[in-house]
């Protein structure tokens, strides 16, 4: 495992902690939208089937349920706590994200390292992932009043594919083919586009000093 893996790991992780810490400390998940977070567990559940049939190490096991088990356990607070489920933006996350899933899908089918059942919905989880971000910016830019750590959230998760981009990078030259696989890259670079216009106004509300506010 090279540092750009690691470092985006752990920014991962670190991002779903600071959506936990909104969630459970505030009791609210407004700002976040639940059509993102729906797609992210249809994206886990996909992309680690594998898991259990194949083992790779301690540690690719462990972040793998982890991030199976959190991104339902965020699910299930937005749906069903008493107390976080009122303060849920229904009326302003209209995204039909269930539009993003078929041709996620057939590219799948299409355009794959191999035709088998793990190795097509990993590769549906990777071009699902790419455009899951958008029910969640749409709402950002809906939202009047974006508290700090929504914001962070959104930034972490930016950050993470960002340096999974330099991870690919990095492995494109000291791995084997399996590495060069181009439509990975291609979506992990889509992903990373879309978030470009979040970080400009991230960045420039923090060296602002105040409130970040993107244009709707």
């Amino acid at each position: 495992m090279n540092i750009f893996r690691l470092t985006g790991d752990m920014t991962h992780l670190l991002s779903i902690v600071v959506l936990l810490l909104k969630i459970r400390t505030m009791k609210s998940c407004a700002g976040i939208s639940l059509k993102t977070q729906e797609l992210y567990v249809i994206i886990f559940l996909t992309r680690y089937l594998h898991l259990f049939v194949k083992y790779i190490s301690v540690y690719n096991t462990v972040m793998k349920l982890i991030f199976i088990g959190t991104s339902l356990g965020i699910v299930w607070y937005m749906r069903y706590h008493k107390v976080v489920k009122q303060t849920y933006d229904k009326d302003q996350d209209t995204f039909k994200h269930y539009f993003l899933i078929p041709p996620c899908f057939i590219l799948a089918l299409l355009i794959h390292r191999s035709f088998n059942v793990t190795e097509v919905l990993w590769t549906f989880s990777i071009y699902l992932e790419a455009v899951a971000i958008l029910p969640q910016l749409i709402l950002l830019q809906r939202s009047n009043n974006i508290d700090n750590l929504t914001v962070h959230y959104i930034f972490l998760l930016g950050a993470y594919r960002a340096l999974y981009i330099l991870n690919w990078a990095y492995r494109f030259f000291t791995e084997n083919h399996q590495a060069r696989w181009i439509p990975a890259w291609v979506s992990g670079l889509v992903q990373t586009a879309l978030y470009a216009d979040f970080f400009y106004y991230y960045v420039k509300s923090w060296k602002n000093h105040e409130k970040l506010k993107l244009p709707a």
